[in-house]
């Protein structure tokens, strides 16, 4: 069975987002190191999945950094990977997913999830999307968390866990020059 890993950044106070809505992620300590540490990640992953806000934001940066000659080497590496990776997009609310090899889920999340996660391949990454993340959580699919976790107190925003109550195990930790750690945990009672 595939493995449905979170991978979210967090402030040190628990918000995936800060107090300005989607995408407010000014607080991340955002660097090679947390590029190398992302990396990492993804590379055991053939799905991403994701909500509409994370995909229309993606859908509308990474396909211009293919060959952007402005763009870094880790942009375009990421731009191509992102470009041909499976994406599995969870919403109500868009009409489409028009990216290349997008799939578009409007209804019947939870069954479609985990017939995903029934399938061969490898690991399937929520990319972001801690509204999707949350109603995940809600129903017990998340199998793994990695965080990248900021020095950074925000005060208020979007927390990272909500309607979580199941224990973790910390598998491995690291910490970057910035003060950031890189978390991976797995899910151990998810019953």
């Amino acid at each position: 069975m595939r493995q449905l890993t979170l991978f979210l950044y967090s402030s040190l106070d628990g918000y995936a987002e800060g107090p300005n809505g989607a995408m407010d992620i000014v607080f991340v300590a955002y660097n090679e190191e947390l590029e190398q540490f992302a990396n990492k990640v993804l590379s055991t992953a053939d799905t991403v999945l994701c909500g509409r806000q994370t995909y229309e934001v993606m859908y509308g940066y990474w396909p211009d950094m293919i060959n952007n000659p402005e763009a870094s080497e880790h942009e375009q590496n990421h731009a191509n990977w992102i470009h041909n990776v499976q994406k599995v997009i969870c919403s109500t609310t868009l009409q489409s997913a028009d990216w290349h090899n997008s799939t578009l889920l409007k209804d019947d999340i939870i069954t479609k999830i985990n017939e995903l996660k029934q399938q061969d391949g490898e690991d399937i990454v929520i990319l972001g999307s801690p509204r999707l993340a949350h109603y995940l959580m809600a129903h017990k699919l998340i199998d793994s968390i990695k965080l990248t976790l900021s020095p950074s107190v925000i005060g208020s925003g979007l927390q990272v866990f909500k309607n979580f109550s199941q224990s973790l195990k910390l598998m491995s930790s690291k910490t970057f020059s910035t003060g950031a750690l890189g978390l991976h945990y797995v899910v151990i009672n998810k019953a």
